[in-house]
């Protein structure tokens, strides 16, 4: 005798119903939510929302250059050390006055100077970020970190000799291919946020070059 088939959730006939596992709606409301309200303080303040992302994402990557540094001295069996607050600290304020203001006026610009209807404008674009704002705004965070540091003059330049050039062909290694994504294909609004997410793994990088 056969036994009573049954009716699953999907509307496929089967012997057992089989339990689909789903995001509780109150999770999806509250991420959405958050989401509407980025995107209404991006239209009502684009650079100030711009400025603290930057700030937040890079005090997290140098808090993640710390976390990496002390997971390879504990496997050394060094000792150590307590997190540099000041250090993430100083990230912030990069990002908040430095990459947020300044990145969301270079992809405005770039808008203008080499709109869409240029035929050869996804090149341009490439080559504009790749060859002259990548090496300046390496150059320009360099500077900025050793005042924040509070350095003197032959500090930035030992730096500058050690370890800019790496940093910069490091740049262009890892950047390349997501700015010509973001250049050409990330709508303008979200290019700072793309370049943040990035930035985040960026700067754990420049955090523990600099040293």
């Amino acid at each position: 005798m056969l036994s009573p088939l049954v009716v699953g959730n999907e509307g496929a006939v089967g012997e057992t119903t089989m339990p689909v596992s789903s995001l509780p709606v109150r999770d999806v409301s509250f991420q959405f939510s958050l989401l509407q309200q980025y995107l209404i303080l991006l239209k009502k303040y684009p650079i100030l929302t711009k400025s603290f992302t930057s700030g937040i994402l890079s005090a997290l990557g140098n808090l993640l250059s710390q976390y990496v540094e002390a997971r390879k001295k504990a496997k050394r069996g060094a000792q150590v050390n307590d997190i540099d607050v000041a250090g993430a600290v100083r990230y912030a304020i990069y990002g908040l006055i430095i990459t947020g203001p300044i990145s969301h006026v270079f992809y405005q610009l770039m808008e203008v100077w080499m709109p869409t209807t240029d035929r050869f404008c996804i090149i341009k674009r490439l080559l504009l970020d790749r060859l002259i704002f990548a090496p300046g705004f390496l150059l320009l965070f360099y500077f900025v970190m050793n005042i924040l540091e509070a350095k003197g003059w032959d500090d930035f330049e030992q730096k500058l000799k050690r370890s800019y050039w790496s940093a910069l062909k490091m740049n262009w290694k890892v950047w390349t291919p997501f700015q010509f994504i973001n250049v050409n294909f990330v709508p303008v609004q979200f290019r700072v946020l793309f370049a943040n997410m990035i930035a985040l793994f960026w700067y754990a990088y420049l955090a523990s070059v600099r040293k």
